[in-house]
């Protein structure tokens, strides 16, 4: 390789459309799965408008929480963008180390082409050389046309390994080009400010064929390499460049900050030859063990083998997409090294859940929510008992953690519901595995928790002697599922008995009841029986609402009993053992479908309310205002299709159409998968995380469920 010293130029921007309907038979839709060839995932540039480049994004995960994201076009919109976000050891945590990789091609004629913009800021312009962009098998691929020169580009991250290969690949029977690459790092934890990364001082260390980028002993280092033909390095003096993060300005965050570049690779691309950026935090041992063609090839492998072990009615089409989807939420937590340790000693491993993407670590709640669709409707079942042992050994007080901080080994507790979707959760697994082995290893674990929330736990959780209820809320916490929060403001914070809380505590202490039952006998199981009653029969005295006709969204509260229509009362039907007397499932899921329906989830308060906001948009404080007050939240159709097939157990036929409004939605936003939320009313935009663990998880059960 040789090393230069002049300049290679400035990048620029590209210009296309993307976009087309989604649809297994129609081009921008998906591809078949097993048998028919890969999952594919097809934008082409002619079927939409310019902004798809700009509103559309990709999310490649590694497994360790760790991941690669950007736009279609390139552009860096987000604090979170990056070809390599490494997982990293507490304190680190998820750090920022490649940002950007400026592309340009030279042409036969000497001709300078950009592939991809960087800057986000203004809309892209021009014709453009982006004309297919694909998510095939999960892994991103763009397709660029400039003339009779065809390139394409592949993003690939081998499986728990903080490594990114980018390839480019010229068409057989395009000419020769050069093709110049030009790396930009801001090292930042992702949760940073853009303008953190830029002002560090950088150090580039070349030995040969590798280089090594730093800034200073406690940050880690970037290693790049470059595999191809004719490669040169130019070193041009240290460039850094501002860019305008355009997401981060509308979502009142720091949105300028400053990306550092020491110069730019360029290399010779033949006819049918490849040519691969491979850029990581690992030891160059472990980069240079694997060709970066192989580790394509495996990883293909990997994902078509998800597929392959997924139920038939999963294997192909968008369900397919689904399966690789829920496999970017699974992960093995790199930063708590304790954890994994104490796993390996008692033979078992560490698994958790990265709740959505790009900024959310492991929760409790949403991996006990998403347990089932992401493993046991995946053909993964191991996996689930991985995580359900991980979360019990975290068990403090009667509470698993409500989440793991970015960069922390201890989790937090503040929640009320996430210990009784740990009950949920086993419940399926057990019903799935038969795992009595893992039951009986748990079953102390959950007299604990029963016995700690009926004397009282952390944060006001306790059971009321009087009525059986369990009430919960402190001052300053949010503790439920809907839990915004502006710096001292808890926006719903819904203390008192809350519906949904006491359906899942009923549920929780109905299956302990049985569990002791078929694990002891009878005698140990009575006094939660008992418990369970008295929860009933309170229940239904004091949650029915006559004149709405529906239930309090909370009882006995800071204001008296709230009588707002939220979707928190379907789990009163929808749960395993529902606590709702069965005559009043029906005026509850006729309020629900009413009021709270939408193609994309359910409202999280109906119209009409004095606090109901129909979009989800400004700064922090606006967007958290309208969180839970009417934004529509993908994985709430879970709990509504069970609802409806306990009331109609023979329309599967009705309830998987309820999931239709979810297809369109994977060529939107994060493509391939479903995002968090969207706005109440129509056209539902999609808001929020791009890819949220429970909403794939929910709409994939719900899949294999009416199949």
């Amino acid at each position: 390789m040789d090393i230069q010293g002049d300049s290679i130029g400035q990048d620029g921007t590209v210009t296309t459309a993307a976009g087309a309907p989604p649809g297994p038979a129609r081009p921008g839709g998906s591809g078949a799965g097993p048998g028919g060839g890969p999952v594919v995932r097809r934008i082409d540039r002619e079927n939409a408008d310019a902004d798809r480049l700009l509103d559309g994004e990709w999310v490649v995960a590694n497994g360790l929480g760790g991941y690669a994201s950007a736009t279609l076009s390139g552009a860096l919109t987000r604090r979170y963008h990056g070809l390599l976000i490494a997982a990293l050891p507490a304190p680190l945590g998820r750090m920022v180390l490649l940002s950007h990789l400026m592309e340009q091609v030279v042409m036969p004629d000497g001709t300078t082409v950009p592939l991809a913009q960087i800057d986000g800021a203004d809309a892209p312009a021009g014709n453009g050389t982006l004309s297919t962009f694909l998510m095939e098998d999960g892994l991103p691929v763009w397709r660029y046309r400039i003339g009779g020169v065809e390139i394409e580009k592949r993003l690939s991250m081998p499986h728990r390994q903080n490594i990114v290969h980018v390839s480019y690949r010229l068409a057989a029977g395009s000419p020769a080009v050069r093709l110049r690459l030009r790396p930009s790092v801001g090292f930042r934890p992702i949760e940073g400010s853009v303008a953190s990364g830029g002002g560090r001082e950088y150090r580039l260390i070349v030995e040969g064929e590798r280089f090594e980028i730093s800034a200073g002993p406690e940050l880690p280092t970037l290693r790049l390499k470059l595999s191809g033909e004719q490669v040169s390095f130019t070193l041009d003096g240290e460039r850094r460049r501002e860019v305008r993060f355009r997401l981060e300005a509308e979502r009142g965050y720091d949105s300028r900050g400053t990306l550092w570049s020491p110069g730019g690779f360029e290399a010779r691309l033949e006819p049918g030859a490849a040519l691969t950026v491979t850029a990581g935090s690992e030891e160059w041992r472990v980069l240079d063990a694997l060709e970066p063609e192989d580790v394509r090839a495996w990883e293909q492998e990997r994902r078509r083998h998800l597929v392959a072990i997924a139920p038939p009615c999963a294997r192909q089409g968008p369900a397919a997409e689904l399966v690789l989807a829920a496999d970017s939420f699974l992960m093995t937590p790199a930063g708590r090294v304790a954890d994994i340790i104490h796993a390996y000693a008692t033979g078992d491993e560490v698994r958790s859940v990265i709740a959505g993407y790009h900024w959310f670590t492991d929760w409790g709640r949403d991996t006990m929510i998403s347990l089932e669709g992401l493993t046991l409707c995946t053909g993964r079942p191991v996996e689930a008992g991985w995580i359900l042992r991980t979360f019990a050994k975290h068990i403090h007080r009667g509470l698993i953690p409500n989440l793991f901080p970015e960069g922390g080994n201890r989790g937090l507790y503040h929640t009320a519901d996430a210990t009784l979707w740990f009950f949920h959760a086993l419940n399926r697994y057990l019903s799935h595995t038969g795992d009595r082995d893992t039951l009986r290893r748990l079953l102390p674990r959950l007299l604990e928790i029963v016995e700690f929330h009926r004397r009282g736990t952390e944060f006001g959780i306790r059971v009321d002697p009087d009525d059986g209820l369990l009430m919960q809320g402190e001052a300053g916490y949010q503790l439920t599922w809907m839990d915004a929060k502006v710096d001292d403001w808890v926006v719903t914070p819904r203390r008192g008995k809350a519906v949904e809380i006491n359906a899942l505590w009923y549920n929780a202490l109905s299956l302990t009841a049985g569990w002791l039952a078929e694990e002891r006998d009878a005698a140990a199981a009575r006094p939660v029986h008992e418990l369970a009653a008295l929860c009933r029969d309170s229940f239904n005295r004091r949650f029915w609402n006559p004149t709405t006709g529906h239930l309090f969204d909370v009882v006995d509260g800071e204001h008296g009993d709230d009588p707002a229509c939220r979707p928190n009362q379907i789990f009163a039907v929808s749960l395993d053992h529902p606590v709702l007397a069965r005559e009043r499932w029906q005026p509850v899921l006729d309020t629900v479908r009413e009021r709270l329906l939408t193609p994309v989830g359910l409202r999280s308060l109906a119209p009409g309310h004095r606090d109901y906001k129909e979009r989800y948009f400004g700064d922090l404080r606006a967007r958290d205002a309208a969180y839970h007050q009417g934004t529509v939240w993908g994985w709430l159709i879970g709990p509504y299709v069970d609802a409806h097939l306990k009331l109609n157990p023979d329309d599967k036929a009705g309830a998987r159409a309820l999931l239709e409004g979810f297809w369109p939605h994977l060529s939107d936003a994060g493509v391939g998968t479903i995002s968090e939320i969207f706005d109440a009313e129509p056209p539902f935009t999609p808001r929020g995380c791009i890819a949220q663990a429970w909403s794939v998880a929910e709409v994939l059960r719900c899949w294999v469920k009416t199949a």
